[in-house]
């Protein structure tokens, strides 16, 4: 799929803000394309599961795989969803879900294209696209690629929020202040 034209209005329902640490990244979701797995990705972002989760797998010129609890790629929410293959293309700034063997294995894990890889089309399932912040993503450390891309000091997710959440709380990026702490 190609990255949406600039003046194309966002669905803020079917966008996400991922913050890194440089920076904010918009992706544009895809529920036509696989719905269970868009839906599924919303709801943990609202439990704020994807907080503070780190980049455990960073290969140059190919992807950066996060969302995983455990940190080493063998963790996940505990919820599999079934394969929704489609139509979706594998090229740069593309999201789609890791997994496992079992093609039905996805569950939280989810890679962000850093340059394109056919070879990924019609295997993983593809569910969105960064729109902006591409910039941000390409910062991410590397891995050691002998280690198949653990990162040894990652990078971590600050924060992702649904788009129309966080505009409805007025949430701007950069943030002038830090957050408040919460209160006891």
């Amino acid at each position: 799929m190609p990255a949406a034209a600039p003046t194309e209005p966002l669905d803020l329902q079917n966008a996400l803000y991922l913050d890194l640490e440089y920076g904010r990244v918009v992706i544009k979701l895809h529920p036509e394309l696989a719905p269970k797995h868009v839906a599924r990705i919303k709801e943990l972002v609202r439990q704020g599961f994807y907080d503070g989760l780190i980049w455990h797998r960073v290969i140059e010129g190919f992807m950066a795989q996060g969302g995983d609890p455990k940190g080493d790629g063998t963790g996940g929410s505990g919820q599999n969803i079934p394969a929704e293959f489609n139509g979706g293309r594998h090229v740069r700034g593309s999201l789609s879900m890791a997994r496992a063997a079992n093609i039905n294995s996805a569950d939280s894990q989810f890679f962000i294209v850093l340059q394109d890889s056919p070879h990924l089309n019609g295997q993983y399932t593809y569910w969105g696209e960064v729109v902006s912040g591409m910039e941000f993503v390409d910062r991410l450390r590397k891995g050691d690629p002998e280690s198949n891309g653990m990162v040894p000091y990652p990078d971590r997710i600050v924060r992702m929020q649904v788009a129309a959440d966080a505009e409805k709380a007025g949430d701007k990026w950069p943030r002038e202040t830090a957050p408040a702490p919460k209160a006891k």
